[in-house]
């Protein structure tokens, strides 16, 4: 838990500079942040997917996935989450900041978790105590919650609750995750997590076309699954 301790910890503060001192940064240098943002997500995720063994696998993860996550209204519970939050936390009572409250949340807690770094850093932590991947994770994540703080407010410091409590699970499940989770399922957890975040850069931070990308992270579950069942059928 060390690592993700660390790694919620570079959010909350990444995200508390953001909004402390982010303002102070003119209107065009943080739109040009989040565009670098979005730019290094896609270069990720292209990087991610290359990984996979047989990109078929991916795509059935993402396609029932996604279908899955409509049918669970996935991104609109996120959603619904984010507006309690906002309810009680925000007290500035302008439409423009209640709008980047709930878009702030759910952009960096979909960012944050989708990727393979945080499933995998947290069963290495959690089998080993070497939290080293994390940490290079949380690097990462206090760059990106300044810059998205600084542009979205104070939602995306609740999406440090979101990554606590998500790479937790995985570090207390990371023995049986390790014993189920095969080189190959990874590798297409992996590929499915890049498409996600290919997903998630074109619409919140690109802003190029509204993606509900949060329905399609069943798909994290559903791409290894088919793995295991091609295994069986070998």
């Amino acid at each position: 838990m060390t690592g993700t301790i660390i790694n919620t910890a570079a959010i909350l503060v990444g995200g508390l500079l953001g909004i402390g001192f982010g303002k102070t940064l003119k209107e065009r240098s943080r739109e040009t942040i989040i565009i670098g943002l979005g730019l290094f997500t896609i270069a990720l995720s292209i990087t991610m997917f290359l990984e996979s063994n047989n990109p078929l696998i991916a795509l059935g993860g993402i396609l029932i996935g996604g279908l899955l996550g409509e049918y669970l209204k996935i991104e609109d519970r996120v959603d619904q989450l984010g507006q309690r939050l906002e309810s009680r936390f925000n007290t500035q009572g302008d439409l423009k900041s209640k709008g980047y409250f709930v878009r702030g949340f759910m952009t960096s807690s979909v960012l944050f978790c989708a990727g393979p770094m945080a499933i995998l850093g947290a069963m290495q932590d959690g089998l080993t105590g070497d939290f080293q991947l994390l940490a290079i994770k949380a690097v990462m994540d206090g760059f990106a919650a300044f810059a998205l703080a600084s542009t979205l407010g104070p939602g995306v410091l609740f999406s440090g609750l979101i990554v606590f409590l998500y790479q937790g699970f995985f570090s207390i499940l990371a023995v049986q995750l390790q014993v189920v989770m095969t080189p190959e399922m990874i590798a297409e957890f992996t590929a499915t997590g890049g498409v996600i975040l290919i997903g998630l850069a074109v619409s919140s931070l690109l802003e190029i076309k509204p993606i509900r990308a949060g329905n399609f992270l069943p798909g994290l579950v559903i791409s290894p699954l088919i793995v295991f069942l091609l295994s069986l059928l070998s």
